[in-house]
């Protein structure tokens, strides 16, 4: 606020209008009447009319009776006679007599003396007693002993974990024991010295009728056939060249046991 404004005036005893503020027009939207005639055709309901409804008055004799708007249960049906036996009474007849003169030589005071004497003597049942006025608990039945720590199979492993345990033992070592014979039989089998032996004579048995062909061939090769056979001849005569040189050199040869060893020149 300015200076000005605080000071005492002859102006500030005029009136002042207060403007209200100005507010836009609220928003009407397009479908509001739509929306009330549907709204109000869904309540209304077409049964209603206005005052008391007109119905037709009940006529002097047919004045309302006692219990007569209570339900009435269907008529029992009658069950035919003899259709159902009578039971036998538990009940002595009259012609009975009862058995007389029949006495016991059994001494009960005998026996009752030594039941006592043989018997057990009865475990007083525990409680306890919080307040001074005598009031009592049982324990045993309460929780607070621990009396299955007592038990013969406390701490035992359940019958049904043992079970599982020694199917899981069986299936484990069948496992092992599947995949031991697979490896097994795919292990690379190791050639003795004598196959060894037979394999090279072999395979240098071959070379010598491969080199004897080569030799015998003629030395101008003019026609395709020829120089196919040729190529193949030389081919063949370098892979021997090298399975010898590769048997030669190792000593131990293992060989795998899905393949054979050598499978095109073997003797």
């Amino acid at each position: 606020m300015s200076a000005t404004s605080l000071e005492e005036t002859i102006y500030n005893l005029l009136p002042v209008e207060e403007k209200e503020p100005y507010l836009p027009p609220r928003y009407t939207s397009t479908f509001r009447r739509s929306v009330k005639r549907e709204f109000w055709g869904q309540t209304k309901a077409s049964g209603k009319t206005m005052g008391v409804p007109k119905l037709q008055l009940p006529t002097p004799k047919d004045f309302l009776q006692k219990y007569s708007k209570t339900p009435k249960l269907p008529k029992r049906r009658k069950k035919p006679q003899g259709s159902k036996k009578t039971p036998v009474l538990s009940v002595p007849q009259r012609t009975d007599h009862p058995l007389m003169g029949i006495q016991s030589k059994k001494d009960f005071i005998a026996a009752n003396a030594a039941q006592a004497i043989v018997q057990v003597a009865k475990k007083p049942t525990r409680a306890c007693i919080d307040v001074r006025k005598g009031d009592r608990f049982l324990i045993d039945d309460s929780g607070l002993v621990q009396k299955y720590l007592k038990k013969q199979d406390f701490g035992a492993v359940p019958r049904y974990l043992v079970r599982r345990n020694k199917a899981a033992e069986m299936a484990k070592e069948e496992s092992d024991n599947y995949i031991k014979a697979t490896l097994r039989q795919k292990a690379p089998k190791r050639v003795s010295r004598e196959e060894r032996e037979n394999v090279l004579a072999g395979l240098r048995r071959n070379w010598e009728e491969i080199n004897q062909a080569f030799q015998s061939m003629s030395v101008s090769v003019d026609t395709i056939p020829r120089k196919l056979h040729r190529e193949k001849l030389e081919t063949q005569m370098k892979q021997l060249e090298h399975d010898i040189g590769t048997l030669e050199k190792h000593k131990v040869i293992y060989i795998d046991g899905h393949q054979d060893p050598c499978p095109r020149y073997w003797p």
